[in-house]
């Protein structure tokens, strides 16, 4: 049987050593076996995936107790496959929103600067319509009412 150390797990999963302790202290993983004269981690292969797999979560800002849902729902296959898929897509609805925020954002800064742009060029008109857009901008962002 293959066994990877903590500094292998670590590198492979791209999570910290710190965290892959975290996960372990947490019971999000393991308990992970000690090497007999060591006592140092070692890792299944098994454990290997699931922390793949934790980390894609980790990526995408699941937090720990979905992540915890999330590991259950797969040790129980198809029958939690539903539940599942409203996990996922629960998040991928989060993600979504703060894409949204991000371009409203992102939309505001181009529009100033597309104002300032015209007024540094000494263009009225562009400036004016960089405005009405800027107006549009901010309702986007919602943060006046």
């Amino acid at each position: 049987m293959t066994t990877f150390t903590i500094h292998d797990v670590s590198t492979r999963s791209g999570l910290s050593e710190p965290t892959l302790r975290y996960y372990e202290d947490v019971g999000l993983i393991g308990p992970i076996d000690r090497d007999e004269s060591s006592g140092h981690r070692r890792y299944s292969s098994r454990d290997l995936d699931t922390l793949e797999a934790l980390s894609c979560l980790r990526a995408v800002g699941v937090s720990i107790e979905d992540m915890r849902t999330y590991l259950g729902n797969r040790a129980r296959g198809r029958e939690a496959a539903a539940e599942q898929r409203d996990l996922l897509l629960r998040h991928a609805e989060r993600i979504e929103s703060e894409i949204a925020a991000q371009r409203a954002r992102l939309g505001y800064l181009r529009e100033k600067a597309a104002m300032w742009d015209a007024r540094d060029r000494g263009d009225a008109a562009a400036e004016a319509e960089s405005i009405r857009r800027l107006v549009a901008a901010v309702e986007g962002l919602g943060v006046l009412r």
